[in-house]
């Protein structure tokens, strides 16, 4: 999948909006958790996600154990954790006349502890598998890990002591760290436990990926990622209400756009604030979405004036790709994210996106009494007459993409949140969706988020209760305990990656059922 990058344009910084950015960095909370269960057999059923740990004991019993050269173990934290492990570990037997080699392995789902790393054949780098080997050459004494890990699972190996010695482990802590703030936090009582479930896990998994900025995945990439931090702004706003960590974000995006304004698509934070060279057409028109958002959350127009020229340059912008019919050109110059789906062309969601801000940016300029509204009307009025004479195809019933006029779930599912066709008109197109099932589906949380929310708009509320249910509750029945980056009920193997191992088994816009719980009172 080729992503569009532009690694000769140059960057403009605004200082001023940095500066505000770092002033609205937040401070981590931290607490010590332990392990509870010491791992003694996982059991693989042949479904990626369904290893389980199968023989268990108390994690207590660990410092009555030691182990020698070959020898190895798995705890069991209980739920997921993000943080920085430390262990004390001793010596047992003579004193020891080698240092200690280990190697350890962490993993979110317990088929990262049971398949090996070596393994591992996918085009991402293998660097994100989340594992140490260490020398230790100094016994007793404490070993801590600088690096941050996510994880719930920890497998340890014993790969060299001496024939002399054997070591155990006294202690092992992870200290977590997120900027969430559980004293805000709203508990949710509700009479369906599943829901009420879903909603927990959904909370735990915004937790987890709230650090410095809204990251999209604590375990992979560990960035901050535009369409990430629209779904993770909304879920916040129902729950632990950090408003600020959405505004840093806001201001650190509008402080380094490239020279034509442009908004990168992702930001890299540490050591010092650097945009990445990929732009994507629909996430740099969620700048000016998720300041909407924002708004209506805060109503704190000062943010709101300050953003505006960057939130309005994405728009002037995406409305440069249009053609002389008024639709976004199909293109290999442009690239929207939409969806990881190598076969579904980009085109119809993104013409869909497009007429979605800009109803929302209609909306920011009333508000400023700025007189690009008659200019931005006068487009909105074009692009959706253009979309219903040249993208919606009557026989078929849906709208369709691209030369191949390509028909997709992700095209029909923007169309309905762009409010392109009328209440009733958009009730028969999800209802034929749902009965079709077109081919080009959907294999993201992303993706099924704005299909609840599109169920949700045609007051399609027990559809969408059922979606949540089939599909992030399946996620909970094949073990989840923080949702995923991706899932696919059809293809539990599914990794746009060339391997399930490298995938995000806590990663930020799978937390959104908390939101549309709360938000649409379900």
């Amino acid at each position: 999948m080729n992503i569009q990058v532009e690694k000769d344009r140059k960057i403009i910084r605004n200082e001023a909006f940095i500066k505000k950015a770092e002033e609205l960095k937040p401070s981590l909370k931290t607490e010590v958790a332990k392990p509870i269960h010491l791992v003694k057999t996982i059991e693989d059923k042949d479904i990626i996600h369904g290893w389980k740990c199968v023989e268990i004991e108390p994690a207590v019993n660990l410092v009555e154990k030691d182990f020698k050269k070959g020898e190895s173990f798995i705890v069991d934290f209980g739920k997921h954790q993000v943080g920085y492990l430390s262990m004390r570990v001793r010596p047992v037997g003579s004193p020891p006349d080698a240092p200690l080699h280990m190697r350890l392995t962490f993993g979110e789902m317990p088929v990262e502890v049971s398949v090996p790393f070596s393994d591992y054949n996918g085009w991402i780098s293998s660097s994100w598998l989340q594992e140490e080997t260490i020398h230790v050459d100094v016994l007793p004494g404490t070993v801590s890990f600088p690096r941050r890990y996510s994880f719930r699972y920890l497998k340890v190996e014993i790969l060299d002591t001496s024939v002399k010695y054997n070591v155990a482990f006294d202690e092992v802590t992870c200290e977590t760290v997120t900027s969430a703030d559980s004293s805000t936090l709203t508990e949710l009582h509700h009479h369906d436990r599943e829901l009420q479930q879903i909603d927990a896990v959904s909370i735990k998994t915004l937790e987890d990926c709230m650090q410095d900025v809204f990251e999209d995945g604590p375990k992979r990439d560990r960035r901050l990622w535009l369409g990430d931090l629209r779904l993770q702004a909304l879920a916040n706003y129902e729950t632990f209400k950090n408003n600020d960590l959405v505004k840093r974000c806001l201001y650190l995006f509008a402080g380094v756009p490239n020279d034509q304004g442009q908004v990168s698509a992702n930001l890299f934070i540490a050591p010092t604030l650097v945009p990445d060279d990929t732009y994507l057409y629909d996430y740099s028109l969620f700048f000016t979405t998720t300041l909407y958002d924002y708004f209506q959350a805060t109503n704190d127009r000062e943010t709101l004036e300050e953003l505006w020229p960057i939130a309005y340059r994405q728009v002037e912008l995406a409305l440069e790709k249009l053609n002389d019919r008024g639709i976004v050109e199909d293109s290999p110059t442009w690239w929207s994210f939409i969806d990881w789906h190598e076969e579904l062309n980009k085109q119809g969601p993104s013409q869909a996106i497009l007429i979605y801000a800009l109803k929302r940016t209609i909306t920011l300029a009333e508000i400023l009494v700025d007189n690009k509204k008659s200019f931005l009307e006068k487009k909105l009025t074009e692009v959706v007459d253009s979309s219903i004479q040249h993208l919606w195809d009557e026989q078929q019933g849906f709208f369709v993409s691209g030369e191949t006029r390509q028909v997709s779930w992700a095209s029909q599912v923007w169309m309905v949140l762009a409010q392109v066709l009328s209440q009733k008109e958009n009730k028969k197109l999800m209802k034929r969706l749902l009965e079709q099932n077109p081919t080009i589906g959907m294999n993201t949380p992303y993706m099924y988020h704005h299909l609840v929310e599109a169920l949700l708009l045609i007051e399609e509320k027990e559809k969408a209760i059922d979606m949540l249910k089939t599909y992030w509750g399946g996620m909970i029945k094949d073990g989840a305990d923080t949702f995923w980056e991706l899932y696919n009920p059809n293809d539990k193997a599914y990794s746009p990656y060339g391997s399930y191992l490298i995938n995000s088994y806590c990663h930020a816009w799978s937390c959104t059922p908390t939101y549309l719980i709360r938000k649409y009172d379900l």
